[in-house]
Parts: structure tokens; C-alpha cells; sequence
């Protein structure tokens, strides 16, 4: 077993956090939740907040919007496919993804989504520059409503993003405003994901392979059970929904930031009969920061190697979409040599193999 795997512990469940304090004044209940927050990051790398202050009716207008969306006639859906976005926004088919799962790094997933980001217009700055994962959105103009409560959610999901930044830097010893230099425009991404129902798909399918997520964590909502999460053992642990409570999950550049101390937990969507949704939000720090071990938690060796948080989104995102990699091929785009590095997961895999 690797030095990584064995920060890990051989938990069977996911602990449940009330992360209501940190949206108050009082410094030792915020601390305690710190506390909380830091043992589920270092032993488990997943937890369930509740507190969170996000309502329930926005929820619930982010699944309407979801389920009206992907109803919709497949080359109705094409004609926001995410291929015709410069900023990787958009519509995503069946098959246009692919993750690594130990054994056939092409394998497809069973699912179709709807990426979103911050909204910005043409000319912005940074778009212009050629940043990838930076610029406007893709919206259906005859859903109107899509637009309006969909970004309404990423703008609150965003907002709770923050306020879990500041949970985590308390919980690394850091100010809590400690990210808050990092996160001026972050290419954080709003996936609308759609698991169509399928009674006779075969149980060893996966929806989603195994991996873990690029950025700093996740903050998900699923409408049905299927997300499984890996332990120190190698065994998979289900992650049912929790009533009023958000997935957390920490991800690539929080483990590499805090040289391992946060583990980036290795996770899969087992396949179920039944039609099923998730909202994953992608938070990550702003393109141009650069992701290394800080230098309060590295004690003679920095485990991971330095990387920019843009360059390192736009590498895994290319060896990801088809789309993407038609155009590395035709040699239209090229996979940065100085962000070509494996992933958590890659790295853990090659640790215990």
C-alpha cells in the first residue's frame, strides 16, 4: 500500500457535517466544524454537509429545469453540443466522455450532461487570451427559464463554495479567507448530469467510471443512490443521498496543495435501472494559480509536482472528450507538456499496482 492510499482509513460510512456555524460569528463553533471537516478530509476525502443554506424550492427548479432539458429531442440538445463552445460549455452526448477505470481507460459512460461556468461575454480578457475553460455559456433561447434558474443555482452553489473554502483553511490552520486570493474568476464548473432509465443495462456497467475530480472539491446533488466511494481497503462504500444535505468531495489540487494531509478519494456511479440526476459543482482556483504543496505542510518533501489550475483543468479535460482529442489529433490543439501529469487516482492506481 502506497503512502497516499495509507492516509486513507477503512471507513464504511461518510461522516455528516452541520456546517450552519460557519455562516455565523461564533469562532468555537466554527472551529469545531473545522475540526469535523478536517478529520472527514484526511480520513475519508468525502462528507455530507448539511446547514448549507441553499433552499429547497431552488433545488428544485434545478431539477425541473434538468429533466425538461434533457426531454428534449437529441439534435434539438446537438445544437448546444459542447464541441461548438470555445470555453468547453454545453451539451454533452452519450459516449463523449471517457474516464479511467483501471482496465480500459476508453471506456464510455452511460450518461449524457450540460456543463456551465461563471458566465462571461465574448471580449472578456482571458477568453480572448485563449483560456479554455473561460468564457460565455451556451443556453436553448426558446428556455428562457433554464437560463435564469440554473445560473441562479450556480451563483448560490457558488456562494456556499466560498464559505467551504473558509471551513477548509480554518481547518488546515490557515486565515479563513486564505483562498479567497485564488478565487477572482475560477473556471468552477456546473454539471447537469442525466443517467437515462435503463432496466436491462447490465449491473456491471458503470454510469461513471472510477476517477477523482480535478479542482479543489466538489459540491454535489443527486437525485438517487448509485455514487460509491473507495476506502483504504480497496472496497467500495455506498454514498446514498442524505435529505437536506450536499456531497462534498476533495479533489486533485486540494490534495496537492496540502501535500497529501486531504485525500482526493478515489469514486464511482454504479449503474442503476432507474432514471437518476446529478449536480456536481466543480470548485476550483482561479486559471493562472499555481497548485503545489504549501509550504506549512511540507516536511522535507513536496509530493506533488507544481502545476497551474487552468493548464492542469484543460490537460484532463483533453484526455477526456472526444471532441478534444479529434482536435489534438488533427493537431489543431496541443496537450501541455509541463501539465502532462496523472491525476490522484492515476497516481494511486500505479502506487498499489
Amino acid at each position: 500500500m502506497s503512502e497516499i492510499e495509507a492516509k486513507g482509513t477503512a471507513f464504511t460510512s461518510i461522516p455528516v457535517i452541520d456546517i450552519a456555524p460557519l455562516f455565523g460569528k461564533d469562532e468555537e463553533a466554527k472551529m469545531r466544524v473545522a475540526a469535523e471537516m478536517a478529520d472527514a478530509a484526511s480520513n475519508v476525502g468525502f462528507l455530507y454537509v448539511k446547514g448549507h443554506n441553499i433552499p429547497r424550492e431552488m433545488i428544485e427548479k434545478l431539477e425541473a429545469r434538468a429533466a425538461e432539458f434533457f426531454a428534449r429531442p437529441l439534435e434539438e440538445k446537438m445544437d448546444l453540443y459542447i464541441g461548438k463552445s470555445r470555453a468547453h460549455r454545453g451539451y454533452v452526448p452519450t459516449g463523449e466522455e471517457g474516464f479511467y477505470d483501471g482496465t480500459d481507460p476508453a471506456k464510455t459512460d452511460k450518461k449524457e450532461a450540460f456543463d456551465l461556468s461563471i458566465e462571461l461575454p465574448e471580449d472578456d480578457p482571458d477568453h480572448v487570451k485563449g483560456y479554455r475553460m473561460l468564457g460565455p455559456n451556451q443556453w436553448p433561447a426558446d428556455m428562457p427559464e433554464m437560463q435564469r434558474d440554473v445560473y441562479a443555482y450556480y451563483e448560490a452553489a457558488m456562494s456556499l463554495g466560498h464559505t467551504i473554502f473558509g471551513g477548509f483553511a480554518r481547518a488546515l490552520g490557515l486565515p479563513e479567507d486564505h483562498f479567497e486570493q485564488w478565487l477572482k474568476k475560477p473556471p468552477s464548473q456546473l454539471r447537469l448530469v442525466h443517467y437515462p432509465s435503463d432496466p436491462a443495462r447490465a449491473v456491471a456497467e458503470w454510469g461513471i467510471s472510477a476517477h477523482t475530480d480535478y479542482e479543489c472539491f466538489t459540491i454535489l446533488h443527486v437525485t438517487a443512490p448509485g455514487l460509491q466511494v473507495m476506502n483504504a481497503n480497496g472496497d467500495w462504500i455506498d454514498a446514498p443521498p442524505v435529505e437536506g444535505a450536499f456531497v462534498i468531495n476533495i479533489g486533485d489540487m486540494l490534495e496537492a496543495l496540502t501535500n497529501g494531509r486531504f485525500i482526493a478519494t478515489p469514486h464511482r456511479v454504479r449503474n442503476v435501472p432507474d432514471e437518476r440526476f446529478s449536480f456536481p459543482l466543480f470548485c476550483a482556483l482561479d486559471y493562472d494559480t499555481m497548485i503545489e504543496p504549501l509550504p506549512q505542510f511540507v516536511d522535507g518533501e513536496k509530493r506533488y509536482p507544481a502545476y497551474s489550475a487552468g493548464g492542469h483543468l484543460v490537460t484532463q479535460t483533453m484526455r477526456t472528450f472526444n471532441y478534444l482529442k479529434k482536435l489534438v489529433a488533427a493537431g489543431e490543439l496541443e496537450l501541455p507538456e509541463s501539465e502532462d501529469h496523472a491525476t490522484a487516482f492515476g497516481r494511486r492506481e500505479k502506487e498499489v499496482a
